[in-house]
């Protein structure tokens, strides 16, 4: 095995979540890479970037809709990627212990759509915005409502803070609260952006609490994009009894409903080692 296939191999046991911050990382770099070449042909550097982050312009945006996504792999500075991806990771290790990997993708990119239209909106709206237009750029959104998301799922889990414990739900909040008192003191698009993908994170946890699934519209569109599919379907005849199979299934579900019960109201540490360990594998079926 070369070591692009070596590199290939690790990439594919990574989680979806470790995925995304490999993703954020390389397009962090490359924009390096594209400003030396820039330079070198004199090439204005913007002629790139124009193209891939989110312009509070309503009639910039519709004529580069893409950026609605591609904004949130781009950041600043080093900084601004290392926190993001800091709370992606822990976010997403909570996220992905109970859930599957497409509830993640449906939520973080949802968060970072929703924190994109609400950046839009408040430069139309908002009388303070009037004649500025800076562009907008950063996971931030998209990584605010995977960590609202397992702060509103999981509200009583007890989680390490430097030196002592608190609940989950005290830290979104503050999370949240430190977004809101922000907003006069600099970069208001971007904390009102945060705001919106908190806000998505939020109703999907409590709507998905409730067996209701608001992201399966998107992950019916990014699955015909982007999932493989056979061409050819080949009829095999069931070799075990369907009645079984189905109540197999039937008594798995209320036994992983049971547990998601029991997380919502006394946290996930709650759970003994064997509901922890059936619940990992429920997640990875």
């Amino acid at each position: 095995m070369n070591r692009w296939d070596n590199l290939k191999n690790k990439y594919s046991q990574l989680s979806i979540a470790e995925k995304i911050i490999v993703i954020n990382v390389i397009c962090f770099v490359i924009p390096f890479v594209f400003n030396s070449v820039f330079y070198l042909f004199q090439i204005p550097t913007a002629s790139f970037s124009d193209w891939v982050q989110l312009s509070p312009n309503f009639y910039t945006f519709i004529t580069r809709p893409w950026t609605l996504i591609t904004y949130s792999f781009l950041h600043a500075d080093f900084f601004h990627l290392l926190w993001n991806m800091i709370l992606l990771y822990y976010s997403g290790r909570l996220m992905l212990n109970l859930f599957p990997d497409r509830i993640f993708v449906n939520n973080y990119f949802l968060g970072a759509i929703t924190g994109g239209i609400i950046f839009l909106l408040s430069y139309s709206l908002f009388p303070v915005f009037r004649g500025s237009y800076p562009p907008m750029i950063g996971a931030s959104a998209g990584v605010m409502a995977a960590f609202i998301f397992i702060c509103t799922y999981t509200p009583e889990q007890d989680i390490r803070v430097f030196f002592f414990n608190t609940k989950l739900k005290y830290l979104g909040l503050v999370f949240f609260f430190l977004d809101v008192i922000q907003i006069p003191y600099g970069n208001a698009g971007g904390h009102l952006a945060h705001i919106g993908g908190a806000i998505l994170g939020f109703l999907y946890a409590r709507q998905l609490g409730k067996g209701n699934d608001i992201g399966i519209w998107f992950e019916n569109i990014w699955k015909a994009i982007f999932e493989k599919k056979s061409l050819k379907m080949v009829y095999r005849a069931p070799k075990s009894k369907p009645v079984k199979s189905q109540k197999s299934d039937e008594n798995k579900q209320v036994k992983i409903d049971a547990i998601l019960d029991k997380i919502g109201k006394s946290g996930y540490d709650s759970l003994s080692k064997e509901e922890k360990d059936f619940l990992f594998r429920a997640g990875k079926d």
